[in-house]
């Protein structure tokens, strides 16, 4: 069922609507006296968060981070999804389009507790709460895998071309996840309006900036594994083009030599000489090991 009743308390309701419909859209504005402009909101798949205060109905439109791993990474939707949250008097109301995680941890905590005894207000906040942590999982686990391409590509001197995909990818979702902290700014500040103590509403505001910091960081760590990785592939090029060049420098002056005897001209005496081949030979031997023994003193 896409409408469910999770909690009832003797003070507040608790209904999450999962994957709504145009259907259930009407049933909650006719029923719960909902604006249907905000209701409309929850079904945008890109919608940005925000808050809204229409009469006695507060809406929170928030984004939280979500596992789908998808191949592009354009949107704030490839890599979050919409959650809801529409304050009433007496009724909280979550709509969602996939399954949450936050409103299943949620759950599992209230579960063991007296529902009766946790305020609707103080839902909302751990819910917000909840939300902020889906972020600072995602940073977590980008950290970490931050750290493995890193080990790979300086202690296993790796220099897969895959490796730079990886790291744009990384970076593209570092970006996305900021850029959904900064604009959750708003809904976050007007928890403040709820019935909340000061000191709650700084956690959640604390959280976020901490997030923040962390892919801030994150990004900056990506940006500077790109340059390095690539500094390291010229590098490599590098090194392949002076071993190249060492080894022109070796058969040059024996090219050259091999070049003028090929010429065949009647006047040459080394042709018609008894030792003129095996003289040709030993010069090009003695080059060759001259330019050696020059080079590794000069460390090249």
């Amino acid at each position: 069922m896409p409408i469910e009743q999770k909690y009832k308390s003797k003070h507040w309701e608790w209904v999450d609507v999962t994957a709504p419909t145009e259907e259930d859209l009407q049933f909650l504005h006719q029923r719960y006296h909902i604006n249907y402009l905000l209701l409309e909101d929850t079904i945008d798949p890109n919608h940005l968060p925000k808050y809204e205060e229409v009469g006695d109905v507060k809406f929170f439109l928030t984004r939280e981070s979500t596992d789908l791993e998808k191949r592009t990474l354009n949107t704030i939707s490839d890599i979050s999804s919409k959650l809801g949250i529409f304050l009433l008097p007496n009724l909280i109301i979550t709509t969602h389009r996939t399954k949450s995680k936050s409103i299943n941890e949620l759950c599992s905590e209230l579960d063991k507790e007296d529902i009766d005894a946790v305020k609707k207000d103080d839902l909302a906040l751990r819910l917000a709460l909840k939300i902020m942590k889906s972020f600072d999982d995602e940073s977590a686990s980008l950290l970490e895998v931050m750290d493995a391409m890193e080990n790979e590509i300086f202690l296993k001197n790796t220099n897969d071309s895959v490796q730079i995909r990886r790291l744009y990818k990384l970076k593209r979702k570092s970006g996305l996840n900021t850029r959904i902290l900064n604009m959750s700014g708003e809904w976050i500040s007007k928890f403040k309006t709820l019935d909340l103590e000061d000191v709650q509403v700084m956690d959640l505001i604390d959280k976020q900036k901490d997030v923040i910091a962390d892919f801030d960081h994150l990004n900056a760590q990506t940006t500077n594994l790109i340059s390095m990785f690539l500094a390291l592939s010229d590098q490599k090029a590098n090194q392949v083009m002076k071993l190249l060049a060492i080894y022109s420098v070796y058969f040059l002056p024996i090219t050259f030599i091999a070049g003028v005897y090929g010429m065949n001209f009647d006047n040459m005496p080394e042709l018609h000489h008894k030792l003129g081949y095996y003289f040709t030979i030993g010069v090009m031997l003695t080059i060759v090991i001259v330019t050696f023994i020059y080079m590794r003193r000069k460390r090249w």
